[in-house]
């Protein structure tokens, strides 16, 4: 049992798609946090199947950080999770976990829960990976 990590899914069904306002309220908040640590973000919000809602992009982002952001909110949607506790399983030794489809192994990706269900994901991506978290928590905590 050496080096066993639990990531385990988060115990929230899914809810109804967030809507569009919803996901604006939220990329909002965070591309505030994005410019108050005066990082170039780009910040994906996605449904509960994963579809891009909405993405905000500064104007001085790198373009290649669209997939990226795209990527993490998938992920953390998808196996219901923050895409940290993959990060941090590979950062473990459980390496097996990148042969898993749509998997991102890097901090910045967060479900989106209102009323106890997941209701989508936001994705952060331009900083460094500990900053793209500190977005994307900014963002999801407007709905607490």
């Amino acid at each position: 049992m050496a080096n066993k990590v639990k990531s385990p899914q988060m115990p929230n069904p899914y809810g109804l798609n967030i809507n569009l306002a919803t996901a604006k309220k939220i990329a909002l908040a965070a591309a505030e946090e994005g410019e108050r640590i005066s990082v170039n973000a780009i910040i994906a919000i996605v449904d509960t199947g994963g579809h891009l809602v909405y993405l905000e992009r500064f104007d001085k982002a790198q373009f290649g950080s669209i997939d990226v952001a795209i990527h993490k909110a998938r992920c953390s949607v998808a196996y219901k999770r923050p895409t940290k506790a993959f990060e941090e399983a590979v950062n473990s030794g459980k390496i097996s976990l990148l042969t898993l489809d749509g998997i991102c192994a890097v901090e910045g990706g967060l479900p989106i829960v209102q009323s106890g269900k997941i209701i989508g994901a936001i994705g952060v991506s331009g900083g460094t990976v500990q900053e793209d978290g500190q977005i994307a928590t900014a963002g999801v905590s407007t709905l607490k």
